[in-house]
Parts: structure tokens; C-alpha cells; sequence
């Protein structure tokens, strides 16, 4: 048989070739993924009070301690619709965006593993958590709790006045900056992915309550407010096995949700003509004790002070709902307070051991049938960004999410 020279070289390329692709006990190698990375790239840049721009910059060189996420989506929280709104955290110009997930496309030479242990690898889809200061008070001297961090880094709450530009995961691109926390999550869809940061606000406001010693598995327990926050977190209570929900809201459809979410009882503000009709309801909900816990998830000072009117003596209380400053709210401490002898705590965002804890959660979620996806209604792309806000400003969904299609 006549070999010529070029069917040698790819004899011997294709044997070379296999060869590569075995390890030394001969299991098959999987070559190392690469991609192709612009040049430049686009965010979605609030310049003003409501007024977000599309933007185009260099991405920047990535350093050892470093990595660059493709950005696949992110939700909209109702932080990023304060900001956008008011700008009070004092942000213009700013790239939002913080409930966001991407792939790993370039790593430094230093970053080997997420923050609980899991190996990297270009290719893994990740979401980020804080960057703790590790200089306040709270790292120095409440490792436990640093979710208190005075100066905490959160990616899509930071200024846009440095050379990374991609700050938020509202963008094509996100820059993974030295000291940040990350979490591998492969096993997980883009939506679930989507869900984890408030998801974990709720596992942490749960871990708060529970603290109480007030919640269990026979707490009749009242949820005000069915956002994404109050659904999420009557999701987290009936993972535990909490059966006794009653979800308060002015929302039909958010009611209704939260019946597929398992709640017991639904109770629409709206149909009552004062407070006092709205606790002897749910007093009737409740054999007339009313609610052992209560969990108040809006940002209304007006709701903030009747949750107080819900929760029976001896009872629990958990305010997750004011991550801005909304205003003041007034209670009786004689009624609400003493008499009641009721024990109230609050929940600030989470911590980063909160986030494992999450995505247990999420799966159990799954895994019983709570259509937790389907939290995610609305979905932008990156120039459609105000309308976007808008859509959430008009509470016409439950999440709305940017989904980058590129």
C-alpha cells in the first residue's frame, strides 16, 4: 500500500491527537475550553434619574486575582428601581445590577476555586455575593455576621468613577474584582440562577427568625407583602414544612400566586375597610390567637406599622421589607410592644454562608413541585432597559429579568 508524505503527517496528527486526549490512566481528556472575547463591550449605564444609556467600553486586561463573566441575565430588585428613581445611594453614574449570573471567560492565574471550595474552570457559571471591607467593625470583630459590613462591595452598587466600567451585571460583561465572593452553580437553570441573591435576602431573614425560637413546623404564620420577597420567602417556609400560611396583599393575581405557592389562607387588603377588620380576620384564620410570626416584606411605612396589629402575644416578628430609607412608621409600644411581649428582629441582605444554605433551598423547591420559576414574568434585553424599570415601577409582573441573548 503507497503512503504518501501527507497521509503520514495525518496519521501522525490524528495519533498525537488521541494521545492528548487520554490521562495517564487512560480515562478520556477534556480539552480546556477557550473564547473569544470583544475588544469591547456594552453596559447599560444610569446617567441620570431615570434615564439608563447604553454604553460601549474597553474590557479591561484581567489581573491574577481576577476573572471576566460573560453575563447571561440578571433580575431587577426594588433597590435598582430606588436608584433608579432617586439615585439614594448617591451612585450617578452607575451600572446596576446585582442579581446576576454568567460563565467564566477568563480567569487569572490565581483563582482556582469559588468561595466554598469547588474547583474553577473556564466554561462554569457563577454568581457573585459581597466583597466584605475586612477593615469595620463587623470583619474584624463579627466575622458571623458580615453581612453588617459598613463598607461591603456589591456588583451593581458601585460608582462608576474606575477603570473596570463593568461594575454591574446589567451589562455584556462583569469584572470579578481580588477579595470578591463567587459560587460555581452549573447544576442550576438560568432562571433558578436568576433567583439566588433574593433568594438568599429570604433564607437569611428565615435563619433571623428562627433565632426567635418562635418559628415551627405548626406556627400559624402571616407573610405581608407577595413580591418577589414575600413569594420567596413563603416558598423558603413551606420547604420547611410550615403549612399555616396566610398571605397578605392588594394584588390579585400576586394572591393567587401565593396559593400556588401553598399558602393556606389569602387575604386581599383591599376588600377591608379599616385595619381592625383585617385582624379580626385573620384572627378568625387563626382560632382568634392570630399569627405566632409574622414576616412584613414591603417598603410601605403604613404596612410596617399594621404587621405589629397581626402578630398575638408572645408572638414573633420579622422586618425584611426596608432596604432604603422609606420613610417613618408609627407603633404603640405599650400595645404593640410590651403588652404583647412580642420578639422582632431585622434582617439586612445576607450573609455569605447564606448562600450555600440558598442553594439547597432552591433545589427543594424544585424538587416538591413550587413553580419557582415562574417568579421570573418579564424579560428585556440591554437597551430596553428603562422600559424594563418601568414595567417593574407599574408592578405589571412579579421579576423582571435582562436576559442577554448575544
Amino acid at each position: 500500500m503507497d503512503i504518501n508524505q501527507v497521509d503520514i503527517e495525518k496519521i501522525v496528527q490524528q495519533v498525537l491527537s488521541q494521545m492528548g486526549d487520554q490521562k495517564p490512566d487512560g480515562r478520556k481528556q477534556t480539552a480546556p475550553q477557550s473564547f473569544s472575547i470583544p475588544k469591547r463591550a456594552k453596559v447599560a449605564m444610569m446617567t441620570d434619574l431615570r434615564k439608563i444609556e447604553v454604553k460601549e467600553f474597553d474590557i479591561p486586561e484581567i489581573g491574577d486575582d481576577e476573572m471576566l463573566v460573560k453575563v447571561e441575565g440578571c433580575g431587577i430588585c426594588g433597590t435598582d428601581v430606588h436608584e433608579y428613581k432617586n439615585d439614594p445611594f448617591g451612585l450617578i453614574p452607575v451600572v446596576l445590577g446585582h442579581e446576576g449570573s454568567g460563565q467564566i471567560v477568563k480567569m487569572g492565574k490565581n483563582i482556582t476555586q469559588d468561595t466554598t471550595g469547588k474547583p474553577l474552570a473556564l466554561g462554569d457559571k457563577i454568581v457573585t455575593c459581597t466583597i466584605p471591607c475586612g477593615k469595620c467593625d463587623a470583619c474584624l470583630n463579627m466575622r458571623e455576621k458580615d453581612n453588617l459590613c459598613e463598607n461591603s462591595g456589591i456588583y451593581g452598587l458601585m460608582p462608576e468613577d474606575d477603570h473596570y466600567h463593568f461594575n454591574g451585571w446589567f451589562s455584556e460583561y462583569l469584572v470579578i474584582r481580588k477579595g470578591s465572593t463567587f459560587f460555581k452553580v452549573n447544576d442550576m437553570s438560568l432562571k433558578l440562577r436568576l433567583l439566588i441573591e433574593p433568594a438568599a435576602v429570604v433564607v437569611h431573614a428565615v435563619e433571623r427568625a428562627k433565632s426567635t425560637g418562635l418559628l415551627t413546623f405548626n406556627s400559624n404564620v402571616a407573610i405581608q407583602g407577595l413580591g418577589p420577597i414575600g413569594l420567596m420567602l413563603l416558598a423558603v417556609i413551606r420547604t420547611m414544612g410550615v403549612e399555616n400560611i396566610i398571605a397578605i396583599d392588594g394584588d390579585e393575581k400576586r394572591l393567587q400566586m401565593a396559593k400556588r405557592f401553598g399558602a393556606k389562607y389569602t387575604m386581599n387588603f383591599k376588600n377591608y375597610k379599616d385595619l381592625d377588620e383585617q385582624v379580626r380576620r385573620l384572627k378568625e384564620l387563626t382560632s382568634g390567637r392570630g399569627a405566632d410570626f409574622a414576616f412584613q416584606c414591603t417598603g410601605v411605612p403604613a404596612a410596617a406599622s399594621n404587621v405589629w396589629k397581626f402578630v398575638k402575644r408572645g408572638g414573633g416578628l420579622a422586618e425584611i421589607g426596608f432596604f432604603v430609607d422609606n420613610g417613618c412608621c408609627s407603633i404603640n409600644p405599650h400595645h404593640d410592644i410590651c403588652k404583647k411581649e412580642i420578639t422582632m428582629v431585622g434582617s439586612w441582605t445576607y450573609k455569605v454562608s447564606d448562600y450555600p444554605i440558598t442553594f439547597d433551598f432552591l433545589r427543594r423547591a424544585v424538587g416538591i413541585g413550587l413553580p419557582i420559576e415562574e417568579l421570573i414574568t418579564h424579560e428585556y434585553s440591554l437597551d430596553q432597559m428603562n422600559e424594563a424599570m418601568d414595567t417593574n415601577m407599574k408592578q405589571l409582573g412579579i421579576k423582571i429579568a435582562y436576559i442577554n441573548k448575544n
